[in-house]
């Protein structure tokens, strides 16, 4: 396959790009415009918190990773500017000697490339690459040359990251080195891509990042926005050029979106999302991708303590939530300092759901079709697959809010994103929030945010807070999708002019009657697609109607009565056979010793009933047993080995390439963290290896299926081995920080 240096990457035509097919904010309505008059005159327009004019979707901003508050140097007394009394000329001339606004040479290799790499001049901060993910690499962009980058992060390692042997080494070719710094500085937000300055507006790229509004722990929050994520690139996806991948940094600096904050990201946020995003997609859960961690190390952030700062570059082909569609039709408007709610533009509502419907979703309509009842149907489709996957695996992702909410289902924002503390709302005190967990020992109440002092994002509640979002969604189309249930056809534009207070009350009525089909949608599709995970994880290939009460809900209880381990309880279930129930010994030895293997798996062993623990697991594997051998009984016809024995075996490879080994718990992930906090030269190797294990679950890890004595195992397996493990109990249920 040809690769490209990342700033020769292909870039779809205008048709297929968000920016030439949504409003722009009127401050930066083009690009000429934006280099011309933000860039080069007034660069703090873009990062000046703001409301967007009511039409706008998004505003065109460049990265820009640098402290805020920002702190020039005092200017001399003879300065021009001091003279003229002019603090904000001042500030802005400062601001523009750090943007990244000069124009490179295109690529010696690549003369015609549609970008060009821009730069600044006085911002001269280390960078440092931490990570690079093969596999979103591999997936998401395979035709990106990144040349030496894996060879200077060195070998994944858990036990030897001191070692000679596991040190990163750069190529010896110049063309190598080149390809691996030029990705480096534009994932850091140091260099920027942009088309060359004399591009026709109509064919031009620029940076943006979105508007969207929100309910944030069921309060109305008003405009949000990406205030610390940026889409810096699209790129068609080589296999099939109709498909695009979407590259945003976040914590690459302020945005209009960023309300006080300062648009930057903490390295411990940025390692979550980086690792959780590769490991979701190995567990087949929907998700945004991640491509790299970049370290800005000398770039300090006040967070609940002095951290510094790190920006994660994520992927997806779109990052359009439910809360940009809440944007342009709320449930009220309100304004306060530094944020607020538009008035309702149904016109940029129109535009938006067009895009949505027919270049995100792909749905397929027929010009002129209605499209917003399609689209809030595949939008609750998506999202009650999405959940299921949680549900099926125990992810608990924190914080639900309706912005957090993907239109094509993808699990999203698992570092912190801005938030309204739900008792403060009223004070309009900020609080960052996203702090994702999977499950440790089964607690179906389990809160894993410790912000959620209600328990609204509780595992349990889950399914309940999509159909909440589903249903913001519907509230905002819904006067759309009366119009076009009246029309029978797609509204136009001007669909909304010179109609009266009564008829658009109609219209609006009409779209909610659809409220009751969208929730029966998320249950079934997510009912359906949650008991055909179970059924995987168990080794089932049968549906029957009774799995959920005579399966499922009985091996859950088990769990959470006697406080066992969520993903070591199935993992073990996967060597159990049914033969055992045939054992003319009563009990079986093989059974009884099965069942105290299974009791291992709690933290708390000392607390534990055995006599009704053993007594539950026996009834419980005996319904298991038996609708084993039913399948077996429909051998041919389910695909499974005729003879009982082989289709055991058959069985728990099945069952093994569904429930991982490796799970990245809380205390794994706050251990990795501290590795490379202390010392990111030998912390990245770790961090390799923790991704290659993630993005690898259902490996036997530390010689999992060996009956090698713990002595005997080498210093790398018996660091897999630890990692696989509970951790410590005083870190099971741990509730993560909401500092990032």
């Amino acid at each position: 396959m040809l690769k490209f240096p990342i700033s020769a990457l292909p870039v779809p035509p205008p048709s297929r790009l968000l920016i030439h097919n949504l409003t722009p904010d009127t401050g930066t309505p083009s690009y000429t415009a934006f280099r011309k008059d933000v860039l080069a005159k007034s660069p703090s327009f873009q990062r000046r918190a703001r409301l967007l004019p009511p039409p706008c979707h998004f505003s065109h901003v460049i990265p820009f990773p640098i402290p805020f508050p920002y702190d020039p140097e005092p200017p001399s007394p003879n300065d021009e500017f001091v003279k003229a009394n002019d603090k904000a000329g001042y500030i802005d001339r400062w601001l523009a000697e750090r943007e990244a606004v000069h124009v490179q040479p295109p690529h010696p290799g690549h003369p015609n490339s549609t970008l060009r790499k821009y730069t600044a001049k006085k911002r001269d901060q280390p960078i440092e690459l931490i990570g690079l993910s093969e596999t979103g690499l591999r997936d998401c962009i395979p035709h990106l040359d990144v040349g030496d980058a894996f060879s200077i992060l060195g070998a994944p390692t858990l036990a030897d990251e001191f070692g000679e042997e596991a040190e990163g080494r750069p190529s010896d070719i110049p063309e190598v080195v080149e390809a691996r710094k030029e990705l480096v500085d534009v994932l850091s937000g140091h260099a920027t891509l942009m088309t060359p300055p004399e591009v026709d507006d109509k064919a031009a790229f620029v940076p943006w990042s979105l508007r969207y509004s929100g309910h944030q722990f069921g309060s109305w929050a008003g405009q949000l926005g990406d205030g610390r994520a940026i889409s810096i690139l699209v790129t068609p996806k080589p296999d099939n050029p109709d498909e695009t991948m979407e590259l945003q940094l976040k914590g690459a600096g302020r945005t209009p979106f960023s309300r006080s904050a300062d648009g930057l990201a903490v390295l411990r946020s940025s390692i979550r999302e980086y690792l959780c995003s590769e490991a979701m997609y190995a567990l087949g859960i929907p998700t945004t991708r991640a491509l790299s961690i970049v370290s800005l190390p000398s770039l300090a952030v006040a967070r609940e303590r002095m951290e510094t700062a790190s920006v994660v570059t994520r992927m997806a082909p779109s990052f359009i939530r439910i809360g940009n569609f809440e944007a342009f039709n709320g449930p009220t408007n309100m304004f306060f300092f530094g944020g607020g709610q538009q008035d309702p533009d149904y016109e940029g509502l129109r535009i938006l759901g067009e895009w949505v419907a027919r270049h995100v979703l792909k749905l397929p309509l027929e010009e002129g079709a209605p499209w917003g009842k399609e689209l809030v149907f595949e939008v609750a489709k998506r999202n009650a697959i999405m959940v299921a996957g949680w549900q099926a695996y125990g992810f608990m992702h924190g914080v639900i809010n309706t912005d957090n909410v993907s239109v094509l289902g993808l699990t999203i924002d698992y570092g912190m994103s801005t938030l309204l503390n739900p008792r403060l709302v009223g004070k309009l005190r900020l609080r960052f929030a996203g702090p994702y967990a999977f499950m440790d020992v089964f607690d179906s109440n389990h809160i894993c945010n410790h912000t959620d002092e209600s328990g609204r994002y509780s595992y349990k509640y889950q399914p309940n807070m999509i159909i909440y979002a589903l249903r913001a969604l519907l509230d905002a189309l819904a006067p759309l999708i009366g119009a076009e249930t009246e029309l029978q056809k797609a509204v136009e534009m001007g669909w909304e002019k010179d109609v009266s207070e009564d008829k658009f009350k109609e219209w609006t009525d009409k779209g909610l009657e659809n409220r009751n089909e969208v929730e029966r949608i998320v249950q079934q599709t997510a009912a359906e697609e949650y008991g055909r995970l179970l059924r995987k994880r168990l080794g089932l290939r049968r549906t029957e109607s009774t799995d959920e009460k005579t399966l499922f809900k009985p091996l859950l209880n088990i769990m959470e009565t006697h406080k066992l381990d969520f993903h070591s309880t199935f993992r073990t279930l996967s060597s159990f056979k049914a033969g055992w129930l045939d054992d003319e010994s009563s009990p079986s030895p093989k059974l009884a010793a099965f069942i105290d293997r299974l009791l291992t798996l709690t933290p708390e062993p000392e607390r534990l009933d055995l006599e009704a623990a053993k007594k539950e697991w026996h009834e419980w594997l005996d319904a298991y047993a038996k609708r084993i051998r039913g399948e077996h009984d429909q051998a041919a016809e389910l695909g499974w080995s005729a003879d009982l024995q082989k289709m055991e075996d058959e069985r728990e490879t099945a069952m093994k390439a569904a429930n991982p080994r490796f799970v990245l718990r809380q205390w794994l992930l706050e251990d990795v963290i501290k590795r490379v906090e202390r010392d990111s030269d030998t912390g990245k190797r770790v961090l390799a290896k923790v991704m290659h294990m993630a993005c690898n679950p259902f490996e036997p890890w530390g010689a999992e299926d060996e009956e090698t004595p713990e002595e005997e195992l080498s210093k790398e397996e018996k660091e897999e081995r630890k990692y696989c493990g509970l951790g410590e109990k005083k870190m099971l249920g741990f509730q993560c920080s909401c500092s990032s």
